[in-house]
């Protein structure tokens, strides 16, 4: 009895002795922090969230999303991360979510929503986690019309751990989708791809993107006409832009027109509105026309 005492004692005091006030406060003590505070709640940068206090993986970020609640919001976890408990405080019954490993307290699950495909939202305190980045991924960003239809190609291609939807190249701060549909902003609808370059190679992601639009139309996909349309490729890197540079020759030849395609270097990514992300996927539809 006085062994296992001991024991727990001894763990407890591992897991969350070198804690701050506040991280205790919630972890331990099973506090809140307020909504829009946390310093992951608008975070979408390709890696795993850990638990603060035993460093135990919890979340990937290709399972975050933006709920809207001011908490960082997750439809998955990490298979056997999380413990379930009843939590009846506050005059209400819901679900409690802590670390498997130690017991921390991390916040509470919903499902009902209908924001994600899985329906489910784990609402976790930032003082809860910590982020802790993928450095072998390399990023890019493609623009090829409709980014609804972009992203649901990609997201399927084995190599890529994060694609999402938003808009770079333009000339305003924090444009919404609104204002790059209104023409002014010269923003280009886009997919961030983070990509492990062991698996799937740039030349690869390349062949997808020049096989799955018309490069030759200006401004103009289909029935779909504006800037934000254009055919355009952000680069992150010198060897990104060289190899783009050097598909230009063999992809003109299966074309009468010139290719317009923009090749530029990659500038600020602005993450699109939550209902934008993996649209086609989570509303059953199979492409958006194009």
């Amino acid at each position: 009895m006085w062994v296992f005492f001991f024991i727990f004692v001894k763990m407890e005091k591992d897991y969350f002795s070198n804690l701050s006030l506040d991280e205790k406060n919630i972890l331990k003590h099973k506090g809140t922090e307020p909504p829009f505070t946390g310093e992951y709640d608008n975070h979408f940068e390709a890696g795993i969230f850990v638990c603060r206090a035993c460093q135990s993986p919890l979340y990937e970020s290709n399972t975050k999303f933006d709920s809207g609640c001011g908490w960082p919001s997750f439809d998955d976890e990490i298979e056997g991360s999380i413990v379930r408990h009843e939590d009846s405080s506050g005059g209400r019954i819901r679900t409690e979510i802590c670390c498997a490993k130690c017991d921390g307290h991390l916040g509470h699950i919903f499902h009902g929503e209908q924001i994600t495909e899985k329906d489910t939202r784990h609402c976790v305190n930032s003082l809860s986690i910590k982020f802790l980045p993928y450095n072998n991924l390399q990023k890019t960003y493609f623009g090829a019309g409709c980014f609804w239809s972009v992203e649901k190609i990609f997201r399927e291609i084995k190599g890529v751990y994060l694609c999402q939807v938003g808009y770079m190249g333009g000339d305003i701060n924090n444009p919404t989708y609104q204002d790059v549909c209104n023409g002014g902003t010269n923003h280009a609808e886009v997919i961030e791809i983070c990509y492990d370059e062991n698996i799937v190679s740039f030349e690869k992601l390349l062949n997808v993107f020049w096989g799955n639009h018309n490069p030759t139309t200006l401004n103009q996909q289909g029935l779909d006409i504006g800037t934000q349309y254009r055919s355009v490729i952000f680069y992150t890197s010198e060897l990104q832009k060289e190899v783009s540079k050097r598909f230009i020759p063999s992809q003109q030849e299966k074309w009468k027109e010139n290719i317009v395609t923009e090749i530029s270097q990659a500038s600020k990514f602005y993450r699109a509105e939550e209902y934008h992300q993996n649209y086609l996927n989570k509303n059953n539809i199979s492409s958006c026309g194009l």
